[in-house]
């Protein structure tokens, strides 16, 4: 294991102590088959991660237009997920769900995905 698989490790482990269980949905949309002309229906599948989910400070809202008054920031472990998430895709955390919009971060050192910094909208 090198030094950033270790850092992941680390940062799921903080991340599931002083965070919750995020569920990442991922909804594929269908297409059309011109062969037998018909329409495939889209696909959802979800993923488990740990994050951490908050509010905005003031601070932040003053620096950033694009922060709308309810919108959380998420901190979502990169590690134990299968793909990373997407514009496209929602979240799942206290039972509410969240779409994610710009900015989508991701902190990547040496090509090792450590964690993402998503922004969510209820």
């Amino acid at each position: 294991m090198g030094f950033y698989d270790d850092m992941a490790a680390m940062a799921l482990d903080m991340i599931s102590e002083f965070g919750q269980k995020i569920t990442l949905r991922i909804v594929t949309p269908g297409g059309y088959d011109s062969a037998t002309s018909e329409t495939t229906s889209e696909t959802i599948t979800e993923q488990e991660g740990q994050g951490i989910l908050a509010d905005y400070t003031g601070l932040e809202f003053q620096a950033n237009s694009l922060i709308k008054q309810g919108d959380k920031k998420l901190k979502l472990a990169a590690k134990g997920l299968t793909s990373a998430p997407s514009l496209l895709n929602e979240v799942i955390a206290d039972g509410k769900t969240y779409s994610i919009v710009p900015p989508l971060k991701e902190i990547n050192p040496a090509g090792t995905p450590l964690l993402y910094e998503l922004q969510v909208r209820a």
